[in-house]
């Protein structure tokens, strides 16, 4: 039996040991990642450049909706106020063009009342002409009417129209027919749809 002492066994090339040691070398399997330097983990662990760009983004985006949210506010805004001063601007050209044509209305009554007063002065010295006079201004205001779209209306011996018509009495006349007006007791002027007031009238009975 050999008596030499065993030789250990060769250490492998680049390892370091320390006198008296042994190196401990880790299970396989089990080696901890580092970073450089043996420092923790790298740039690429949660928390590292890419949170940092992510809020960048969110913030450059949040501040792009604001400026959206901001520009239709203002032309909201500004289309109300659009709105405000076309309904005002409007108001005012109605009440002008009702203005005007009550004053169109009056211009043509003007020689209506004319000659009324032309009337009255000629009735101190010839009453009787009065009559007349008063007869001419009638037909002179119906004329009016009548340039202005409203016709007399005042027509006997016709049916009974409830567009045109009002019956204020209903009278027995067996020469007519039943539902004909019979006697008018207010003329009307203008025509269905364009009518300042109907005629009043009686109508015949009906059996």
């Amino acid at each position: 039996m050999s008596t030499q002492p065993q030789q250990p066994d060769p250490v492998p090339e680049g390892a370091v040991t320390e006198p008296g040691q042994e190196q401990d070398l880790p299970a396989p399997g089990t080696a901890e990642v580092r970073g450089a330097g043996g420092e923790g983990p790298g740039p690429d662990a949660a928390g590292g450049p890419a949170d940092t760009a992510s809020d960048t983004a969110s913030d450059t985006a949040s501040g792009e909706q604001a400026a959206a949210l901001a520009e239709l506010d203002d032309r909201w805004r500004r289309a109300l106020a659009d709105l405000e001063n076309l309904r005002k601007r409007h108001t005012r050209e109605l009440e002008r063009e009702r203005a005007a044509e009550r004053a169109s209305t009056a211009a043509v009554l003007l020689p209506v009342i004319d000659n009324l007063e032309l009337a009255l002065s000629h009735a101190e010295a010839d009453p009787g002409s009065i009559v007349e006079g008063v007869k001419a201004i009638r037909d002179q205001a119906v004329n009016t009417l009548a340039r202005l779209g409203y016709e007399r209306r005042g027509e006997t011996g016709v049916p009974f129209d409830p567009a045109r018509h009002e019956v204020v009495g209903v009278v027995e006349d067996p020469e007519a027919e039943p539902g004909t007006v019979v006697q008018v007791l207010r003329p009307g002027y203008g025509d269905p749809g364009n009518q300042l007031r109907p005629v009043a009238v009686a109508v015949a009975k009906r059996e």
